[in-house]
């Protein structure tokens, strides 16, 4: 059975196995668990309001329509350790556990903040970024919402765009945009990045800094960042989305290598 996601939803998160309504800003799509969390054929599926499955990277729109308010997919939720991803390489994109060497991952400590990604973008490897000089790391652009709730996993909301932190990962750029819910009460007092160091002291370098160590454990080097590691502002983090959007589109049409990548 498929249940319908509401927007009306507590943000519980879903139980072993079964089915949660959460929360969401993209009308038509319920979602469905599969198998058990934690393990290797956990999988969390999506379809329209047909009954058709859907992918959450392909199909849900990106833009609402409204300035610089989009729509974002959320598969962390915050507080929590399960490095839960768009199986970008699957049929439809489902949400599952990412796998490294045979084994599922975990973040050796949990993120603070919903992390998720953007619907119909795609950092395109083959192509090198001018100023950071590196590529894309061929994943979707990740989003970073610094909301004061904990979104379920698979919730898809509305988003104000806030900035972006320039990533580089093993040589790979990996946009790290800030958002807050658009249904969050501190919402309507954030309009950029500026806006964020100021009502939210301390936010902006503990995400940098989050994901400049978040590796190491691993016996991975420091993650850097381009842009002499500022948080650029909502400007250039929409043209990040424009860019990367676009790139997509080139993928979906058959313009670029898509690799492995699923695409319908």
């Amino acid at each position: 059975r498929w249940r319908a996601l509401r927007a009306a939803a507590p943000p519980a998160p879903l139980a072993g196995g079964g089915l949660a309504r959460l929360h969401r800003a993209f009308s038509g799509i319920s979602t469905a668990a599969e198998g058990e969390p934690g393990t290797p054929a956990y999988r969390l599926r999506f379809k329209d309001a047909s009954g058709n499955e859907v992918s959450p990277w392909h199909d849900i729109p990106l833009f609402t329509g409204e300035d610089g308010i989009l729509n974002a997919l959320f598969e962390i939720p915050k507080n929590t350790k399960p490095k839960m991803e768009v199986a970008t390489k699957e049929p439809n994109n489902p949400i599952a556990q990412d796998v490294k060497k045979g084994k599922l991952r975990d973040y050796h400590g949990p993120i603070f903040w919903n992390y998720g990604m953007f619907p119909q973008t795609w950092e395109d490897p083959n192509s090198v970024h001018s100023e950071t000089k590196c590529a894309g790391d061929n994943d979707p652009v990740d989003v970073v919402e610094i909301g004061s709730d904990a979104l379920p996993q698979g919730a898809i909301e509305k988003v104000k765009v806030l900035g972006t932190l320039a990533m580089i990962d093993d040589g790979e750029l990996d946009w790290k945009v800030i958002a807050i819910r658009l249904s969050d009460p501190l919402a309507k007092e954030l309009h950029d990045i500026k806006d964020v160091e100021v009502k939210c002291p301390g936010v902006i370098s503990g995400i940098r800094e989050w994901f400049r160590w978040y590796k190491t454990p691993d016996g991975k080097p420091l993650n850097a960042f381009g842009f002499d590691e500022k948080a650029l502002g909502k400007a250039h983090a929409m043209q990040v989305i424009a860019e990367t959007h676009a790139a997509w589109k080139q993928l979906v049409d058959g313009k670029a290598d898509k690799g492995k990548l699923w695409l319908k």
